[in-house]
Formats: C-alpha cells, sequence, structure tokens
C-alpha cells in the first residue's frame, strides 16, 4: 500500500486486509503519523507486527517478495509510481483520476502492455447496478441508434486556501510529497491537514490535481465511454466553458464548475457539466435511459426498458467490486474492467475538456495518435513538465 491518506486508510485498505486473496505486507507514506496509524491498522488486523512501514516508495518496489502495489498517493503521483511498479514487474491498482495529463497515459499505458503485468485503474463506477445496467442495455442495442449521452456531476470545489507559506510539520517529508510538481512553498492548504484525515488542499490546486472536472469523471465519463464503445478510443471534437476561482481569492484555483462538449466520429454528442449531483443519461431513437449515481431511482423513457433481461447470445459486461476485480485479473492473468488504456482514455476525456475552456475555443482531435488537429499551442497542453530530478521518461 503506497500513499496512506484518507482514501487508502477509509477506502483501500480494508478490502485488502478481508480478501483470502492477499496479504498486506506493507505500507508507505511521505507523512509519518500517516504511516504509523496504517502500519498499526494491518497489524491490528492479522494480530501481529510484521506489516513493514517505509517512508520511500522506491524501498517498497525493490521488494523481490512482493507481488502487487496499490498507490493511493497524490494525482501527481499516480504515474510516476505505477510505472515504476510496473517496469518492476509489480500489478498495480492506481487511484483515479489515473493521469495528469495525456502523455503521462499514453506512456503508462505502453508500459503495462510492454511488461505484461496486471493493472487496474480504481474507480469503482462500473460496478454499480444501476450504471451496469445502462451500459449492457445499450451496448446490445436496447435503446436503438443513440444519439446523446449526458454526464452530470457534482462540483465540490471553492474557492480560497492561503498560499502564505508555513513551517513545514515535522512528521511531512515535503521534498518527497511534491516529487515532480512544480516547487512551491509549504502552506497547509496545499497538502493535508496534519494528523488528521479531511479533504486535503492538493485536490483543489493545478499543480497536483486538476479538480472535479478529472476526480468525478474518472467515475462517470468512465461508464459513458464503456457504454458508447469507445473506452479505447475517443471524441473527433470538444469544446467547452468553465469558471475558475476569481483572482485573489485565494490559493485553490481548479475550476468551480464547467460545460464541456464532445462529438465522436459516429456522430454522438456527449455533453458534460457540474450538476447537484451524480449521473449518466443516454438518448436513443428507441428511448432513454437516466441512471443515478450514489442516490435516486433509475429511470427509463418506458418501464418496460429496465425490465428487458440479456439473451445469452448478448454482450454480458462483467462486474466485479473494484478491489475484487484486481485480485480477479491477478490469479486469472484477465484484463481488469477498467485497465491502464481505459483509465487513460477516460482521463484524457476529461483532459481534452479542460484544455477545450482553458483555450475557449473549439477544438479538433485525432483519438489515433492523440494529438490536436493543425493546434500546436493546444498540443503543448498535453504534456506536464516535471521538476527535476523526476522525469517521466519512456515505457
Amino acid at each position: 500500500m503506497i500513499g496512506m491518506g484518507r482514501q487508502a486508510l477509509y477506502a483501500n485498505l480494508k478490502p485488502f486486509l478481508q480478501s483470502g486473496d492477499c496479504r498486506v505486507v506493507a505500507v508507505c507514506d511521505v507523512d509519518r503519523w500517516r504511516l504509523e496509524q496504517a502500519k498499526q491498522a494491518v497489524d491490528q488486523h492479522y494480530q501481529n507486527a510484521d506489516c513493514l512501514a517505509y517512508a520511500d516508495w522506491r524501498e517498497v518496489l525493490a521488494r523481490k517478495d512482493i507481488d502487487a502495489v496499490m498507490n493511493s498517493t497524490p494525482d501527481h503521483w499516480h504515474v510516476p509510481i505505477s510505472l515504476a511498479a510496473v517496469k518492476s514487474g509489480k500489478h498495480v491498482s492506481c487511484e483515479k483520476p489515473l493521469t495528469l495529463s495525456i502523455a503521462e497515459g499514453r506512456v503508462l499505458a505502453d508500459a503495462v502492455k510492454k511488461h505484461g503485468v496486471t493493472f487496474r485503474t480504481d474507480s469503482e463506477c462500473r460496478s454499480d447496478s444501476y450504471m451496469h445496467k445502462t451500459a449492457e442495455l445499450v451496448r446490445n442495442g436496447y435503446l436503438g441508434r443513440i444519439h446523446r449521452i449526458e454526464v452530470g456531476v457534482p462540483t465540490g470545489d471553492v474557492a480560497g486556501g492561503s498560499s502564505a507559506p508555513m513551517p513545514v510539520p515535522e512528521d511531512l517529508d515535503y521534498d518527497m510529497w511534491t516529487g515532480p510538481a512544480p516547487s512551491r512553498p509549504y502552506t497547509v492548504d496545499r497538502v493535508h491537514p496534519p494528523r488528521a484525515y479531511t479533504r486535503p488542499g492538493w485536490m483543489r490546486c493545478r499543480d497536483t490535481c486538476e479538480g472535479m472536472v478529472t476526480n468525478w469523471g474518472a467515475h462517470v465519463i468512465d461508464v459513458a465511454q464503456q457504454t458508447h464503445d469507445s473506452e479505447r478510443t475517443g471524441p473527433v471534437s470538444v469544446e467547452g466553458k468553465g469558471q475558475y476561482p476569481a483572482s485573489g481569492s485565494g490559493l485553490w484555483n481548479v475550476l468551480l464548475n464547467f460545460q464541456i462538449q464532445y462529438r465522436y466520429a459516429d456522430g454522438v454528442v456527449l455533453d458534460y457539466h457540474t450538476d447537484k449531483g451524480a449521473f449518466l443519461r443516454v438518448e436513443g431513437e428507441g428511448g432513454w435511459i437516466h441512471a443515478p449515481w450514489l442516490g435516486g431511482q433509475m429511470t427509463a423513457s418506458d418501464p418496460a426498458i429496465l425490465r428487458i433481461r440479456l439473451k445469452d447470445s448478448d454482450v454480458h459486461l462483467p462486474q466485479r467490486q473494484d478491489k475484487e476485480d484486481f485480485l480477479y485479473g491477478i490469479k486469472n492473468k484477465a484484463t481488469t474492467m477498467a485497465d491502464a488504456e481505459v483509465g487513460h482514455r477516460t482521463c484524457s476525456m476529461c483532459q481534452l475538456g479542460h484544455i477545450a475552456i482553458q483555450l475557449g475555443r473549439k477544438l479538433t482531435w485525432d483519438p489515433g495518435v492523440e494529438r490536436f488537429t493543425s493546434d500546436e499551442e493546444a498540443n503543448r497542453l498535453l504534456s506536464r513538465t516535471y521538476r527535476a530530478p523526476w522525469e517521466l521518461g519512456s515505457a
């Protein structure tokens, strides 16, 4: 387990501890207090003191007896650590959103293919019964020809945050926490609260995260792509608008709200926007389906649509819980429900929309070569510069 913040401790650790298919043998974090809390949780579960604690993730990857890692670090560390783990022959489950740039995602997806390990993008939306049912009904043609998909997500982001420099807490290795991100003076609103597990400020800083456009999109855009059967490609155009915090309003600078429209080569339009809740809506010649996530009831233009039972000859999409899916993939040498290519393409969708918002114009995209057509200004936003000595490298 690499990265032992609130997502790791409250969501990712417990399923692995409870699984009969694996054993947690090591935890790693740059925050000493969080590291100690994680080791205590593991040791308490197994009723021993065998779990080893590491401050440097490279020491974890150097262990030959470790077969797989769960990467629950902040977003700016997702690809560097996952890529190194893949190259070391480890199976990897990495928190969503998988990447901070489209260039990162391409290198990681290529590396997974090259090194032949099991990889899972750790998003649980495909496991949801409403989302799964929607994808299966649409993929099997029960709505006829699809013409529009809509994804709504709550924002959850606000302006604010103090940029005033503060002393670095004694528990935190701030230089290692920063890693490949730009070097900035420490302030608690840029990192996470010391000795607590409340919402971290790094999720609202574009140096380390792109905000809810990727954090929520990594869930519902993922299922939208699966539903449209475009999870290994992407759109051909994108345009959007959004609102950032006002200048001088504080440290946090991710999008507060947004409206993005994508168009695929087959003419299907996908509208992605902030809303009161998370949902997926699909409209076709034969009606529509509206699938909420985390609250509400699934509805359709005709209730009979929701009573359809798939035939044996229909496409049956896999449905397993996220951690179960990862371990199943390792044991059976099987592709997970959201492998590196799928996770990369999902993140790409969100990042394409963000780039269109930043530039304020409609962009033409070639999903085959993953470049904008005749727009070098946009293409320069496909990658990020790593802080030395960190570098992305190759697959």
